[in-house]
């Protein structure tokens, strides 16, 4: 179900070893129509050279015990692959949390590339990460959803907004000019990816708050309004035996995910 990928450069994992690097950056960044329908596409599979890179970033010791715990349900190395992150590009993760995602993105583009780790308010595990393990390359910003990308940022390639869609759908949040601003904020043949827990069919938003999911149509709908065209959907986090009636923190069983990758066309 997997077609080749373009090799990827092994990126330097290389950090600096100033702790009060991340404090300062921290504060520094303070400062319908309905979508046509799109056949599902599998995920292309890495060439040996770039799989072992992305093996290598998830391998990497910066990364922290819970992050190793996770991967088992969060599959760095597929993600990796069908984000397809290289050295020396910009990118922005929105709703960064913790800093799960922005460290493999960071490790990935490397120090000639830049990630931008969007919060809408400071998070702690976010500034312990970059304290412990200081990354120049992530520049942390605080700045609301509904205007995610702080004013100078260079054209972006990457926007990533993983598995906290759903969040913001419970939030106040104009989600449509959240979605204009990232897509005015990517270069033609930029790409926005998203990935979350899937709700029932036709379902729209109406799980987002209770059972923590979202209609994966509601979200292409939703960004295909933006201008963004769906380029692929991949298959990694898919769970058919999930009925999708449970909430998406319930151990006992994986949730369904999907994961969309649209370009700026």
């Amino acid at each position: 179900m997997k077609a080749s990928q373009n090799t990827v450069q092994k990126p330097a994992l290389q950090l600096a070893p100033v702790a009060a690097l991340a404090a300062a950056l921290f504060l520094a960044g303070c400062a319908a129509r309905s979508p046509a329908p799109v056949a599902s596409q599998s995920i292309p599979l890495s060439s040996p050279s770039s799989n072992a890179t992305y093996q290598d970033i998830a391998s990497s010791p910066v990364r922290t015990e819970a992050d190793r715990a996770a991967d088992a349900r969060r599959k760095p190395t597929e993600f990796l692959s069908f984000v397809q992150p290289r050295p020396g590009m910009n990118v922005i993760d929105v709703d960064a949390g913790g800093g799960y995602t922005t460290q493999l993105l960071a490790l990935a583009v490397g120090p000639s590339g830049k990630v931008y780790a969007q919060v809408d308010q400071r998070r702690p595990n976010l500034e312990k990460r970059l304290a412990d393990h200081p990354q120049p390359n992530i520049i942390p910003t605080v700045r609301p959803f509904q205007d995610p990308v702080p004013p100078g940022t260079p054209p972006l390639d990457l926007a990533t907004l993983i598995l906290n869609y759903h969040d913001i759908a419970n939030m106040p949040v104009d989600r449509l000019q959240m979605n204009r601003h990232l897509f005015d904020a990517l270069k033609p043949g930029g790409h926005l990816v998203i990935v979350d827990h899937a709700a029932r069919p036709g379902s729209g938003t109406a799980d987002s708050s209770t059972l923590h999911r979202i209609d994966e149509a509601s979200v292409i709908s939703e960004v295909q309004q933006a201008g963004f065209r769906l380029q692929q959907r991949g298959e990694f986090y898919s769970n058919p035996s999930d009925r999708r009636d449970r909430p998406s923190s319930d151990r006992e069983q994986q949730s369904d995910k999907f994961a969309l990758k649209f370009v700026k066309p």
